[in-house]
């Protein structure tokens, strides 16, 4: 979707897409596991831990803190992570209000 076409939509909508894209990788899913599960900042053991390059680490942890569910810190040479909590619990609201919206008991269309 071009990004002119996005504007047709609301901020609403455009926020639910953009997480939505975030958990459409398998791999962005595992890295937030994997941070929910350590309950601590990583520095650099997600490439073994998920087994995939570090390239390609690097690609989905970039769009995991762009999103802001993610921070990292600079330690040294490298960057730890960990989950972002404010801007995930912000996150889940959006999800959870989206997702929590029920079809009518009245026969529909189908």
């Amino acid at each position: 979707m071009g990004l002119a076409k996005t504007e047709m939509f609301t901020d609403q909508q455009n926020e639910i897409s953009l997480f939505a894209k975030v958990f459409g990788h398998p791999a962005r899913v595992a890295i937030l596991q994997h941070l929910f599960k350590i309950e601590r900042c990583v520095c650099g053991d997600l490439v073994s831990e998920i087994g995939l390059a570090q390239p390609t680490i690097s690609q989905h942890l970039k769009e995991l803190k762009y999103l802001g569910l993610i921070k990292g810190n600079v330690e040294g040479t490298s960057v730890c992570y960990c989950i972002d909590s404010e801007n995930w619990l912000k996150m889940k609201e959006v999800m959870i209000q989206f997702l929590d919206q029920d079809i009518s008991e009245k026969e529909n269309c189908c």
